[in-house]
This record gives structure tokens, sequence and C-alpha cells, in this order.
């Protein structure tokens, strides 16, 4: 491990803290189906555009999604699908618990 290189505890903590925000989850949640536009987004979450813009640029820098914009249009997708695993394994956890 080099010297600038955070321990892989300290990097998944941070993983989980950006995990930590409900609108985060519902985002990653829907882009499991397929990429979406920000406008679809917006239909299927109620809160405000400047809000939804915040957290997807939270998901952009932690790269758990890629934008790609295709005219006026910017379209996000989750960058692998170890996301989708990763929210499956939290769903098939919370299914075991009492």
């Amino acid at each position: 491990m080099s010297a600038t290189s955070a321990p892989l505890h300290h990097s998944k903590a941070e993983l989980f803290r950006t995990l930590g925000h409900p609108v985060r989850i519902r985002v990653l949640e829907l882009l499991e189906d397929r990429p979406m536009a920000v406008r679809e987004l917006l239909a299927d979450i109620e809160v405000e555009s400047s809000s939804l813009s915040q957290q997807l640029a939270v998901l952009r820098r932690a790269d758990l999604v890629t934008s790609t914009r295709r005219g006026g249009t910017v379209e996000y997708a989750l960058a692998t699908d170890r996301v989708a695993e990763l929210l499956a394994a939290g769903r098939a956890l919370l299914n075991v618990l009492p």
C-alpha cells in the first residue's frame, strides 16, 4: 500500500457514508433498471432539482454513477454492476433482520 492511499477500512467507511443518504440510495435503486435522465429521476424522487443535482454530484465523485450528455439531456447510469450487487446485499440483509 502506498503512503497516499487510505487503509481499506477507511475507504469502506467513506463508501458507506456516501450511501448514507436516502435520496442517493433511491437514485441508485432507480438506475438499477436502466440509465435515466435527470427529469426522469425528478419524476420518481420528490426533491428539488438543486437537491437532486447535489446528490448526483456526490455519487459521481464516489464513482458510483456515470453521466453522459445527449444533446440537452444528461443521463445517469450505475458505474458498475457491483453497485447493484451492493444494493441487493443490503436488501438481503434487511430481509433477515428481526
